[in-house]
């Protein structure tokens, strides 16, 4: 049996980040407001945070065919790294996915891309872009 495993939904919050800065702790000052998904908009900019990394998970966790795996000869934990931002519009966009396979990295992509537009991300009371990392991680057999 596969297993799905889906660690905190990372914010890479920057403004012209470089691609050294991307395993620094996010600096969430930098935004007046963290993008928010639907039904996290109560609570403090933390509470909003939690909710949306952990309906993100549910969501991925939900959606992800981790039976795209089979045949391709993997056992054991696999990990894929997907980064993409958050618009202006609130939709996630650019999404790239790193796996050990190409098909792996499709099927993240194609979730990533199925996530519910959310309330975009402020910064000095105007709408950012703000780029985000999401580790997935599954048992193969």
């Amino acid at each position: 049996m596969k297993k799905l495993i889906l660690l905190l939904f990372i914010p890479l919050i920057s403004f012209g980040q470089s691609e050294t800065e991307i395993n620094t702790k996010p600096n969430h000052e930098m935004i007046g407001s963290a993008p928010i998904y639907p039904g996290c908009e109560r609570g403090n900019n933390e509470k909003k945070r939690k909710c949306m990394s952990e309906k993100i998970a549910k969501f991925v966790a939900k959606e992800f065919d981790v039976g795209c795996a089979d045949g391709l000869g993997f056992s054991g934990r696999q990990r894929i790294s997907v980064v993409f931002k958050f618009d202006t519009l609130g939709k996630a966009v650019e999404v790239r996915a790193r796996a050990r396979h190409p098909k792996l990295e499709r099927e993240a992509v194609r979730v990533v891309k199925m996530l519910p537009v959310v309330k975009p991300g402020t910064k000095d009371g105007k709408k950012v872009i703000v780029p985000y990392s999401l580790p997935i991680f599954f048992m193969a057999n």
